[in-house]
């Protein structure tokens, strides 16, 4: 049967169309969860165990960088005073098999929002189509330097302060495995969200929620909610929520930007057609 036109399917249609992407969309992150679930040591030794590690690559590049800059070596990690453990008997399978999905879900990301777009497109104008050709490619390539963001920079500041911050020295720190997983967890995947919000803003403005002006009219206010958010995932000094603080600076000025972009291709398409 000749699939709809999309102005002739109804409301159920959308749904059972919606339905069919999802389902592609989960069966993908499944099978790549499926080989990070094979590959556990490469996962957990390697990947996910890798900042606990003073070996980590971070740790040296961000104490040479504090140097370079002449400021306190507040940067440089001389030691690890922790250990990760297991206290339930599930807790090693159990965290297996949520790493391995949170894998699955970041490598086979270009191929969700690829669904996603599949399903949104058919309702938009073929110019429009056109226009957003580039819009997989930008929202993975965002989405992973975001990841890596969160893997290289604040995960290793995050686990550096909590990992060695004591109020006495009678306690000894012996942190969760859940607990650890979940740090680097909401690390990773919180920065690659943010790390989208150019993604946001220009769908935003194409409905026309955001524009440059609002923007740029509340710089001061997103600055200050900037730094908080450095301020709440990073360890309590200045240098650290700086290095956090300025690639999100960079992105919300890329953000009005594309906002002004897009308004002023609108305009032109509407003297083209007026």
């Amino acid at each position: 049967m000749a699939k709809k036109n999309t102005n002739e399917m109804s409301f159920l249609d959308h749904l059972e169309e919606l339905r069919g992407h999802l389902i592609k969309a989960t069966l993908s992150i499944l099978a790549f969860a499926s080989i990070a679930f094979i590959c556990k040591k490469i996962v957990f030794d390697i990947i996910l165990l890798g900042p606990s590690k003073m070996s980590f690559i971070t740790y040296n590049g961000l104490c040479n960088l504090s140097k370079t800059l002449g400021i306190d070596e507040s940067l440089c990690i001389t030691e690890m005073p922790f250990e990760i453990q297991s206290r339930t008997l599930a807790g090693q399978f159990s965290a297996h098999i949520w790493v391995s999905i949170t894998f699955g879900f970041i490598i086979a990301f270009p191929f969700v929002i690829y669904q996603f777009w599949k399903f949104v497109s058919p309702g938009l104008h073929s110019n429009e189509r056109k226009t957003s050709r580039g819009f997989i490619f930008s929202a993975s390539s965002l989405f992973f330097l975001g990841v890596l963001f969160g893997y290289y920079i604040i995960c290793p500041l995050s686990i550096n302060f909590l990992g060695s911050y004591s109020v006495s020295q009678e306690i000894h720190n012996d942190f969760d495995l859940d607990s650890y997983i979940s740090l680097v967890r909401a690390s990773t995947l919180a920065s690659g969200l943010i790390f989208e919000l150019p993604i946001i803003i220009y769908f935003l403005t194409k409905i026309g929620l955001v524009t440059p002006e609002f923007l740029r009219k509340n710089r001061k206010v997103a600055l200050v909610i900037v730094l908080i958010i450095s301020a709440v995932i990073t360890p309590p000094d200045i240098a650290s929520q700086i290095i956090v603080a300025i690639p999100v600076i960079i992105l919300y000025e890329v953000s009005i930007f594309i906002s002004k972009k897009v308004l002023k291709n609108q305009a032109k398409k509407a003297l083209e057609t007026s």
